[in-house]
């Protein structure tokens, strides 16, 4: 089976329909499907769910599909580096959950183990917990919050093999291994692709029974939210 496609907008021609649910790896700006996601904009698909740990910046990652309006609700645990984000749900025309973040790394890699429920700590007694069923377990009070599985879903990973065994970097590890598992189709942006065999298998974060097709981008912009530099002495 051939995983690797030309290009993004390739990999998404076929599987991206309006009203799909999307979820979207990455960590801030760090570690997002840069391609990917501007294809998923070029493509022009509407009233889209956003899963992420964040809506991006004004202009970059999500947030492009934000200022295109192709994003109908958002389920994200920080939306501070966003002023159209921020314009668009103060108006009323962009839906928001509001998830907190380890509940948020939870809900994806229980969607992607085929769980789907658990209950959690987080958020009982606060706004999270409205209208979710909450127990008691030895003494504590815990919330039900049920798993998230994407229609589709847009990682970036460092490297990978033409299987789709994957390797992440540093930080970017944060949210992409179960953004990859809980997508019932995964598409992965790479910068580096090998053959099988290259990948010490020790290594490998996410297996490639995972990934359905991959990309490469070799040379992706990673730009930083806020750049903060010392003065010179």
């Amino acid at each position: 089976m051939n995983k690797v496609y030309p290009d993004a907008a390739t990999a998404l021609k076929d599987i991206v329909k309006d009203g799909q649910t999307i979820a979207v790896g990455g960590f801030g700006l760090c570690g997002i499907p840069e391609a990917l996601i501007a294809a998923l904009r070029d493509s022009g698909v509407q009233n889209l769910t956003a899963i992420s740990n964040n809506a991006g910046v004004d202009g970059f990652g999500l947030g492009q599909l934000l200022n295109t309006r192709q994003i109908k609700k958002m389920i994200a645990s920080y939306v501070g580096e966003n002023k159209e984000f921020e314009r668009q749900y103060l108006a009323g025309e962009l839906e928001l959950e509001f998830t907190p973040q380890g509940t948020l790394a939870e809900k994806l890699r229980a969607g992607g183990a085929g769980i789907p429920a658990f209950f959690t700590k987080t958020g009982v007694g606060t706004l999270v917990a409205e209208g979710k069923e909450v127990r008691d377990f030895d003494g504590a009070t815990y919330v039900m919050e049920r798993a998230l599985v994407a229609d589709v879903s847009l990682v970036k990973a460092q490297k990978a093999d033409r299987a789709g065994n994957l390797v992440f970097n540093k930080t970017a590890r944060n949210f992409n291994p179960n953004v990859a598992m809980a997508g019932k189709i995964t598409v992965v942006e790479v910068e580096e692709l090998v053959e099988v065999g290259q990948l010490d298998p020790d290594q490998i974060h996410t297996a490639g029974i995972f990934v359905h097709r991959i990309v490469v981008n070799a040379t992706p912009e990673k730009r930083i939210e806020q750049r903060t530099i010392s003065a010179a002495k």
